[in-house]
């Protein structure tokens, strides 16, 4: 079986080994950019940025996928390989490690702007695959409520609500007797 991840370059490949090689390659600077991690952009460190990407699989697995394919430059993955982590994926045999990806740091900036008005730019602020959606929405917020209970009326002021009004009557009564 593992015959078959042999040409995956993550294959064996170590956490710390993957972190060296793009932060000799890209520096930190660009890294914080391009994946939009803090511990790539304050304080950033070797040690540090293991520690997170060990603890975080979605942050893990995004950074394995930009090494394969901005560091090694491979072509992207099918849907059924895509959908797996990208230690897990088969790389065919004829696909080799190219050049890798070079970015300028005003590039990724100008990338990141525009991601960010995009998002801003989508009816309420919800994913893509979330827009089309027609069902009413569950939000306590937008659910109707029940019409509040009109409040009794009284025929005069002494009938006016007072929560130890049957405290004193049997106060009262015991005084009496």
């Amino acid at each position: 079986m593992t015959e078959q991840y042999e040409n995956n370059p993550l294959h064996g490949l170590k956490l710390e080994t993957l972190i060296t090689e793009l932060v000799d390659f890209y520096g930190y600077e660009i890294l914080g950019e391009a994946l939009n991690f803090k511990c790539f952009q304050l304080n950033p460190s070797i040690k540090g940025s293991m520690k997170f990407l060990k603890k975080t699989e979605w942050a893990r697995e995004k950074i394995e996928a930009f090494y394969l394919y901005k560091f090694k430059n491979l072509p992207r993955p099918d849907n059924t390989q895509y959908a797996l982590p990208p230690r897990d994926r088969i790389i065919p045999e004829h696909q080799k490690p190219r050049e890798p990806v070079t970015f300028t740091l005003e590039e990724l900036k100008e990338a990141n702007e525009r991601k960010r008005k995009q998002a801003a730019d989508r009816p309420h602020n919800k994913p893509a695959h979330r827009r089309g959606n027609d069902r009413p929405s569950h939000s306590a917020n937008t659910r109707e409520r029940p019409a509040r209970k009109p409040a009794r009326e009284s025929s005069s002021s002494e009938d006016s609500f007072d929560p130890w009004a049957q405290a004193r009557k049997n106060l009262q009564d015991k005084k009496e007797h």
